[in-house]
C-alpha cells in the first residue's frame, strides 16, 4: 500500500489531485478556447495579433 498524504482535516490529497486531473478543462483553459473561437469578453485570453489581422483584412495596395 502506498503512503497517502492527508490534510489536517483528513482530506486525501492524492485523491483530490487525481480527481482534479480527470475533471476536464480549467476556467482559464475554457476562456482561452472561447477567445480562440470567438467568445464574448475573452480578449484578455486571446493570443490574436490585432495588427496582423488588420493587415490581412486591409492589405496595402
Amino acid at each position: 500500500m502506498q503512503n497517502q498524504n492527508y490534510t489536517v482535516s483528513g482530506t486525501n490529497i492524492d485523491e483530490v489531485k487525481r480527481k482534479n486531473a480527470a475533471s476536464g478543462l480549467s476556467y482559464k483553459e475554457v476562456m482561452e478556447n472561447l477567445a480562440k473561437t470567438g467568445g464574448k469578453n475573452t480578449k484578455v485570453y486571446s493570443d490574436t495579433e490585432e495588427e496582423e489581422v488588420k493587415r490581412q483584412i486591409h492589405p496595402l495596395n
